[in-house]
């Protein structure tokens, strides 16, 4: 059975509501749909948006009012429901929230499980404490990453963490990396560790570059300012990493990129892949 996972940054939920992530909603294929900085408390949300209908939505807001946030939407009920990764730090701070789905993820689905990850990656800025602690997140993340894989290897089951990474991995992934190379989001460090979770040693996927190999992009994130998105100046930031077999899986990955300027509603794209296990 196919199984359709997508995740988008929807800055601020109730903002993307009013500028058309309802009917985006209502006619979206996804099975599951990842969500990151929603920026807003359960209860702040009205029920379309908090409870929607036909999903099981779960939600993990940060600790600090109206910033970040994540949740996920399921079209049937998770087994599992974790929000956090074992972070002193971080689990309060609406980063991570990872759901486990019987089956392939489908309504009556059999087979290995699926966990399903949204990941709001901080954001940093070169040189000052928001890299440290960026540095720090990745360290931590790092090791609940190894955990999460050696887990599905072991149950023969599938694992794939999706959501706004705020890392370019190559230049390919960022239409203006000359110009970034000291910027938080392109620098060494970062992509090195992308690198390595991408390595033989992480044992991870980036499945949209594996189905679209040696491309520019697909690009999931235009800044506002300027022309950035008329021009397609953009960085692909948004991944899904999944464990191999549910890698190999994976049949079709697409960028919701809208129409034009105007029929946006958010800064990011949908980033949607089809897994037929």
């Amino acid at each position: 059975m196919p199984t359709t996972v997508t995740t988008v940054n929807v800055n601020g939920l109730r903002a993307a509501a009013r500028k058309g992530f309802l009917p985006w909603l209502e006619r979206t294929a996804a099975d599951v749909i990842c969500l990151q900085e929603v920026r807003a408390e359960p209860d702040q949300l009205p029920e379309e948006l908090r409870d929607p209908e036909g999903w099981h939505a779960y939600h993990a807001p940060a600790a600090t009012k109206g910033r970040a946030g994540v949740s996920v939407l399921s079209r049937v009920a998770p087994t599992a429901v974790r929000v956090g990764f074992g972070s002193a730090e971080f689990d309060a701070a609406g980063r991570y929230l990872e759901v486990d789905l019987p089956g392939d993820g489908t309504a009556g689905g059999s087979g290995p499980g699926l966990t399903v990850g949204s990941l709001y990656l901080p954001t940093g800025e070169a040189e000052t404490e928001r890299q440290d602690a960026k540095y720090r997140f990745m360290a931590e993340f790092r090791a609940h990453l190894d955990a999460l894989r050696d887990r599905t290897a072991a149950t023969g089951g599938h694992a794939v963490v999706c959501g706004d990474w705020n890392i370019a991995h190559g230049e390919a992934d960022i239409r203006n990396w000359r110009g970034n190379r000291k910027n938080s989001g392109f620098l060494p460090e970062e992509r090195a560790w992308v690198g390595e979770l991408l390595g033989a040693e992480g044992g991870w996927t980036d499945v949209v570059r594996l189905l679209h190999p040696d491309v520019e992009g697909p690009y999931s994130w235009w800044s506002y300012r300027g022309k950035a998105f008329d021009n397609d100046t953009g960085w692909r930031i948004d991944y899904h990493l999944a464990t191999p077999k549910l890698a190999a899986a994976a049949t079709a990955a697409t960028v919701e990129r809208a129409a034009t300027y105007a029929e946006r509603w958010s800064d990011h794209a949908p980033v949607a892949v089809t897994y037929t296990l």
